[in-house]
């Protein structure tokens, strides 16, 4: 992976994402996260009873957005990515609470559960290189549903 990529997703804190309901309709939270760059992994923590972690369990492929902590109008700069939801017992959920924890240890408080999602393809925009600028990553593997990732 592009070291800017990764260590602009390793300065943030926030992400948006996105999953689909019942209906096929798209449902976006936002969560505090940490990030693996070794296993290119998000780690965020949420109640297994919300409507999003509901869905997740049905779904779960997803796509979000990180920007900066500290929005600048003159460089834009921000992450697209897509991935899907890995289940509670895969291997790479192993250290996930404590890679979370270590990153947001006031969220030790809070109860829920640490979710992981194993991202596949990422687009950043960085616009401090030039206008425009997109630097593109790409995990080369298949995603749940048998497909190749983007």
């Amino acid at each position: 992976m592009n070291e800017r990529i990764s260590n602009f997703i390793l300065q943030q804190t926030c992400a948006s994402i996105c999953c689909m309901d019942e209906k096929g309709h798209p449902y976006c939270f936002t969560c505090f996260y940490s990030f693996d760059s070794e296993e290119v992994l998000l780690h965020y923590k949420s109640s297994n009873e919300t409507r999003h972690s509901v869905l997740l369990l049905r779904h779960p492929l997803v796509a979000g957005t990180i920007l900066p902590d500290s929005l600048s109008l003159l460089q834009i700069r921000g992450i697209q990515f897509e991935g899907f939801i890995l289940p509670f017992d895969h291997s790479h959920t192993k250290s996930a609470s404590s890679h979370f924890h270590q990153k947001h240890p006031v969220a030790l408080a809070v109860p829920g559960e640490i979710w992981t999602v194993k991202l596949t393809s990422i687009k950043f925009t960085d616009n401090t290189l030039g206008f425009g600028k997109k630097l593109i990553w790409s995990r080369e593997e298949l995603s749940p549903d048998g497909n190749k990732s983007i």
